[in-house]
Order: structure tokens, then C-alpha cells, then sequence
């Protein structure tokens, strides 16, 4: 750690400029214009390392920035239709779209670039925002969060400084929030200092993985949503994707597996390449070619899942806390509106004494209709998780027709997935077809085409706890799961034929999804934060 940092003073660090953080600031200074506030993004750029379908709900824009739709925000194809389908290893079987993914009034677009149109407007209002510098370090004096410090530039692969070394500088605050998104790297560890999830359910999540196609203009049908279940995983994983056409001949292809999955030799991302070969999903990709990939996990536990969400010092907001409407397979509203009440409860806090917690932050959460609609889809996932496709769909349906999402129960998340794969011996292989480079691709080229980047020189983010676990379970029991969940082709066993295996680590092809943090079956992996910059640059259009 750097002794001789600088440091700036504020009123606020926001950590991370996605669409919770950016929707904090914003608000923050309508509320308190003469409030000094500070986002810092690890992202090159703000919207570098943003990735989503998406269809958003402009709920919380409209109430952020009311007359948003007279300018030029990024939101320009309205949705159309719905289509909602059961897929078979041949065949389309469309199924009536539940209500909570009926789209009408929403918006398709990219989410990356809303965040980027948000920055300008924070910038307008005063808020200044630090891309490229990523958050390495929670600050704390007496018990209390008093900011955040930015990791180091410079650093050799021997954890030493070379001759282009720039120390971190400490961004020091009254209240620091939090909206790193899923799996964020300073919330891993609020959680521990804090104990913020002794009360909660342990958090589910899923990887989202997505490409981006331009198609020809005769196959386009702006505004065109469409998600599938069933084929290719089997009904007991929880797994679907999306389709959605926008923009000048766009298409949002993606696919979603819960990380709950129980066999080790499954590949989501050979998953999704595959679902591309259905007769019904190809016919989108004919005569087009992709032009972005990029990979993030999501959480999905929901409202059981929440955790303590204030701490002296601060709070977390958005996907960071795990605001995640699952049964809408939509999160930016609520992000959004999570922040923007973060932001009204240290708005008062500075303006009446500054006290240690923001703990009316919470209160805020429970009166408003976030907290409203998370509560009537609580059961919708957790069903999934316990009775498999079929029963999860029997279980959503009978929650939302019959019971309209008031059930006198609430269904629970029993264990983390890590805990949820069967050894190696005892599941299936599965044999996943070449890709042709054409409408399926590797991994490798994948990672070309997101932009990532890594300092060659710089001490590898990820990081094992105890690396002999790397082969003693993991390739021992499992046969190194890592090298199958992982989006990216960052691990990479060698020397198993010499029968003398060894896990290679190619840090510099992370995308930065985290699943390698969560799936992990010991929890062995730690991912921490690189120097600032790096990762994907994801663009306009992801």
C-alpha cells in the first residue's frame, strides 16, 4: 500500500459510473447543487464496462430527469413485439408472455450508451467523474467508511514498483456509496467488515453472455423482443436467452445460465454459441455478421437476498445489493431508483448533521415501488431452483395469476452456487460442436472483439488462495470447471497429458464478468481489481 498518496476531499464518492451510481449523482446535486461529489469508474471510459440486453424501463428516468425525451438521450426504438418461446432441440413452441415481461412503453437500446449520455448530464450538473481509475481500497478511520483509494499504476508483475509507478490517490468523503455492480470487489469485502449478510439469503446469480450483430435491413424488425427457454441445457438448469432488434439494423443476442448449474462439464458459452444452430435462432444471424461480444454476471437472488444495505460511512446501491428483477429480466430502473433514494437519504444527512449511517436509506427502499415489485416476484427464481424448469414455470404461474405475487410464503436460496456441482465422475460430459467462425465462434476470437486489455507488466487480478486447491479439487474432482465457465479462455489446465497438470492463468483475456469469483467450488479464486483502464471497452451499441 502507498504511504504517499494525495488526497481530495468530498462530500460524496460515488464507486462506479453505471446507471445506479450515475443516477446518484444526478440526483444529489438537484438536491444539494453545492454538495462536492465524485464518481470513479474503473472503465476507460464511462459505458466501457456496461453490458446488458437491453430493454429498459424508463421508469426512474422519467422521475431522474422528466423532460429526458425532448433531448437526446440514447433511447430511440420503442419495443414492439413480444415474443416469448419453448425451444426443442428442432422446434419453436411460442408460450403466452408472462405480464411481467410485457414490453409495452419500454425502450431498446444500449445501455452503455444511456450510461454514457448520464455522465454528461452529472458532468452539467457539477459532478465530477474519473474514468480509468478503479477503486482498490475501502478507506476507514474509528469504525467508519471515509472513502476509497484508487489502486496503483505501475506496478510490475513482482509486485514492485517500475519507473512508470504512479501512486494511488485517496478520494476521502463523508459518505461513500457504493454501485460497483455484481460482485464488486470493495462490496466482497463491506460484506465481511460489516457482517452486512448475516440476516439475508445467500445471493444467486447467473452469467450473462452477449453478442452483438449487424444484420441486413430486409431481416431487421425494430422494436422485435424476443426470450427463449428449454433447448439447449436440460430442464433442470436454469437457462434462456434474449433476442432483441434495435438501432440501424442491430441485434442483441444473449444468453443467460444460472450459476446454480450442477454439472461441472457445462459451458455456458458453448451453450450459447450453440442455440444460434436452432432453426428458429438462426434465421436472425443470416447474412450478418457480429460485431461485439462481451460476458457479466448478474445477481438473481432477489428480495430474500438483500442485504444490510447501510454502514457507518455509506451504502450500497444497485446491482452491488442485488436489485435485480429477475421475472422482468430487467435491472436499469431498478438500479436507478435504488440510487437516486441513496441519494435523497445523504441529501438530507448533509443538510442535517451528518450522522455516522444513512440509515434512512433503507426506510426509503421499503415505502417505494421498487421494494413493491421485487416483493411480488420473490418466489418466481427460487421455484426454478427447487422444481427445475417445468415446476419453476407452474410455480411463477400459479404465483402471479392465482396469488398475484402476495403469496403467504416466501420461498428461500438454501446454499451459494458454488456448493451446487456434482464431481466430475458422476455427471455427464457433453461434446460441443467446432465452431464454424461464421455463426458460431471460439473463445479467443470472442475476446478479440470485446476490446479487452490488460498492462502486460501488472500482478495478476486473479488470484488463489491456496494454489495447490487448484488441482487437488478442482481438476482432481471437478476437472477444473474454470476452464468451461470462464467466458474469456482465462484458465487453461497444461501438462495433463504429461500427467502432470498445472493451471495456467491468462489474466490479460478477463473480461471482468466475476463467475470465476462466485462458481469457484471452494471459493479459491479472488477476483481484485487491475490497474484502472483495463478490461473491455465495450462499445456504443453493448
Amino acid at each position: 500500500m502507498s504511504t504517499d498518496r494525495e488526497q481530495m476531499e468530498f462530500d460524496v464518492v460515488i464507486v462506479g459510473a453505471g446507471p445506479s451510481g450515475l443516477s446518484a449523482a444526478i440526483r444529489l446535486k438537484q438536491l444539494a447543487p453545492e454538495a462536492a461529489i465524485c464518481v470513479v469508474e474503473k472503465g476507460a471510459e464511462v459505458g466501457a464496462h456496461i453490458l446488458s440486453g437491453a430493454v429498459i424501463e424508463p421508469r426512474s428516468l422519467d422521475e431522474l430527469l422528466p423532460g429526458w425525451r425532448d433531448g437526446d438521450a440514447p433511447l430511440t426504438t420503442k419495443a414492439g413485439e413480444d415474443r416469448f418461446m419453448f425451444l426443442t432441440e428442432t422446434r419453436a413452441i411460442r408460450l403466452p408472455t408472462p405480464p411481467q415481461m410485457h414490453n409495452a412503453g419500454n425502450f431498446v437500446g444500449s445501455l452503455g450508451n444511456l450510461c454514457r449520455w448520464l455522465g454528461t448530464q452529472a458532468e452539467a450538473l457539477g459532478v465530477e467523474i474519473y474514468p480509468g481509475f478503479a477503486a482498490a481500497e475501502v478507506l476507514e478511520e474509528d469504525g467508519r467508511v471515509v472513502g476509497i483509494a484508487t489502486g496503483d499504476m505501475g506496478i510490475g508483475r513482482d509486485g514492485k514498483p517500475t519507473a512508470a509507478h504512479q501512486p494511488g490517490m485517496e478520494l476521502r468523503a463523508t459518505y461513500t456509496i457504493f454501485a460497483e455492480g455484481c460482485r464488486g470487489s470493495l462490496t466482497k469485502r463491506l460484506f465481511e467488515r460489516f457482517d452486512l449478510r448475516q440476516t439475508c439469503d445467500p445471493q444467486t446469480f447467473a452469467i450473462g453472455i452477449k453478442e452483438l450483430w449487424e444484420i441486413p435491413a430486409a431481416n431487421h424488425k425494430p422494436g422485435l423482443i424476443e426470450h427463449t427457454i428449454g433447448w439447449p441445457v436440460d430442464s433442470a438448469t436454469y437457462g434462456g436467452s434474449w433476442l432483441y432488434h434495435w438501432g440501424d439494423n442491430l441485434v442483441s443476442y444473449g444468453y443467460v445460465v444460472g450459476l446454480d448449474y450442477k454439472n461441472p462439464w457445462l459451458s455456458p458459452f458453448e451453450e450459447m454459441q450453440r442455440l444460434k444452430t436452432h432453426p428458429a435462432m438462426r434465421q436472425h444471424f443470416e447474412g450478418g455478421r457480429r460485431i461485439a461480444y462481451g460476458a457479466r454476471a448478474l445477481n438473481e437472488g432477489g428480495l430474500q437476498s438483500i442485504p444490510k444495505l447501510t454502514f457507518p460511512g455509506g451504502c450500497l446501491v444497485g446491482d452491488t445489493a442485488g436489485f435485480l428483477n429477475v421475472a422482468k429480466i430487467k435491472g436499469t430502473h431498478t438500479a436507478m431508483k435504488s440510487g437516486m433514494l441513496a441519494a435523497e437519504t445523504i441529501a438530507e444527512a448533509l443538510a442535517g448533521g451528518k450522522p455516522a449511517e444513512p440509515v434512512g436509506y433503507t426506510d426509503k427502499l421499503k415505502a417505494s415501488w421498487l421494494w413493491e415489485e421485487l416483493s411480488g416476484v420473490r418466489n418466481v427464481r427460487p421455484g426454478f431452483a427447487k422444481w427445475g424448469m417445468w415446476g419453476g414455470l407452474l410455480n411463477a404461474a400459479v404465483d402471479t395469476y392465482v396469488f398475484r405475487g402476495k403469496a403467504p410464503w416466501t420461498l428461500h436460496h438454501s446454499h451459494p452456487d458454488n456448493e451446487s456441482l456434482s464431481r466430475a465422475g458422476a455427471a455427464k460430459q457433453i461434446v460441443y460442436p467446432k465452431p464454424d467462425g461464421k455463426l458460431t465462434f471460439d473463445r479467443l476470437s470472442s475476446v478479440f472483439i470485446s476490446n479487452t486489455n490488460h498492462a502486460e507488466d501488472q500482478p495478476v487480478h486473479l488470484r488463489l488462495r491456496d494454489p495447490v486447491r487448484a488441482i487437488s479439487v478442482n481438476w482432481a474432482e471437478y476437472r477444473s470447471p474454470e476452464t468451461r465457465y470462464c467466458p474469456a479462455g482465462v484458465y487453461e489446465i497444461v501438462g495433463a497429458e504429461q500427467g502432470a497438470p498445472a493451471l495456467q492463468i491468462n489474466a490479460q483475456n478477463c473480461v471482468h464478468c466475476k463467475t470465476c469469483d462466485i462458481k469457484d467450488p471452494s471459493q479459491n479464486i479472488d477476483w481484485v481489481t487491475p490497474e484502472g483502464g483495463g478490461g473491455p471497452v465495450y462499445p456504443g451499441g453493448m
